[in-house]
């Protein structure tokens, strides 16, 4: 049933795409903007951290034991795992906004490409050239792959729907308290311990996939001698390893609200082109098959046994 579900919930997700206004994480981040404005309004180190911890808490667990109770009680719950798998996944609302910065780059019109990426990065665009801007696609294509992809079916192959839930809602949180700023370096750093330690295994399988479906031998080096370079310690796997897989360099210098972070070059010495773009999506898909047919096989092995 794993298999299937999952299946269905990616064909759901290519045909319907997100559900923009109406999707449950939207509702979900305004709650946490006003929980977040409502209490933190002292960033000192220790009462930020016991309240952003309260937080995460308080917005995610409900939502889990609903699911749960959902899952767990109901006859015929496969509905809901589909509905929670389809809400979790984002892999064509990322092939798309990544394809919308690729038909701009291609038309050369640099402008309307740095706008477009503007909507899925958190870095500024505005002073990048257009080789950075298919740096900066390709990252964000990769990373975003692991985290709003393949995370959520390794969560649910593992532990079913409600671990999707405690998933999705901690990398959620993360995304929205996880700045290293004066605002949220403390209040945020619980939520961003939940999302290291929830991607800390998914993140790795991602590197894997990516070096074996692309240039492993590269793929592998880059992750061994460069990954701890990088900040965070699920990303540096995951962006080597495809780096390296497509052989191209990626990383460097770039401005996060206002400031310019030293972020080191990573991959290979092959500046990306435009078409490279296409190439990283290319490895994603592969990747999901991958994951896919492993699924697949590790069902049947099991109902055979």
């Amino acid at each position: 049933m794993i298999f299937l579900i999952l299946i269905t919930a990616l064909v759901a997700d290519r045909f319907l795409g997100e559900l923009n206004d109406y999707h449950p994480l939207v509702g979900f981040g305004n709650l946490a903007n006003r929980f977040e404005k409502l209490c933190n309004n002292k960033p000192d180190s220790l009462r930020s951290i016991l309240i952003g911890g309260i937080g995460v808490l308080i917005l995610v667990i409900p939502f889990v034991f609903i699911c749960f109770l959902l899952t767990s009680h109901l006859t015929q719950s496969w509905w809901i795992d589909i509905i929670v798998l389809y809400w979790a996944i984002g892999h064509q609302s990322l092939r798309e906004h990544v394809n919308v910065v690729k038909k701009h780059l291609s038309q050369g019109q640099l402008s309307e490409a740095k706008q477009s990426l503007s909507m899925i990065v958190s870095r500024q665009t505005d002073e990048l050239d257009q080789t950075q801007v298919v740096q900066a696609t390709i990252e964000t294509g990769l990373e975003n792959g692991s985290d709003a992809t393949f995370a959520p079916i390794f969560w649910f192959f593992v532990l079913g729907a409600p671990a999707v839930v405690a998933y999705r809602l901690c990398n959620t949180l993360d995304a929205m308290w996880g700045y290293r700023n004066e605002r949220f370096n403390y209040f945020g750093c619980i939520a961003a311990r939940c999302d290291d330690i929830l991607n800390y295994i998914p993140a790795r399988l991602v590197a894997l996939s990516y070096a074996l479906l692309g240039n492993t031998k590269n793929a592998l080096s880059c992750w061994k001698n460069q990954s701890k370079s990088l900040n965070s310690p699920n990303a540096g796997p995951v962006m080597t390893s495809g780096a390296g897989s497509l052989t191209i360099t990626l990383g460097g210098p770039a401005y996060y609200h206002g400031k310019l972070m030293q972020k080191p070059l990573f991959g290979s010495d092959k500046p990306p082109e435009i078409t490279d773009i296409d190439r990283s999506l290319k490895l994603l898909t592969k990747t999901l098959i991958a994951w896919c047919l492993v699924i697949a096989l590790t069902e049947l092995v099991i109902f055979y046994l």
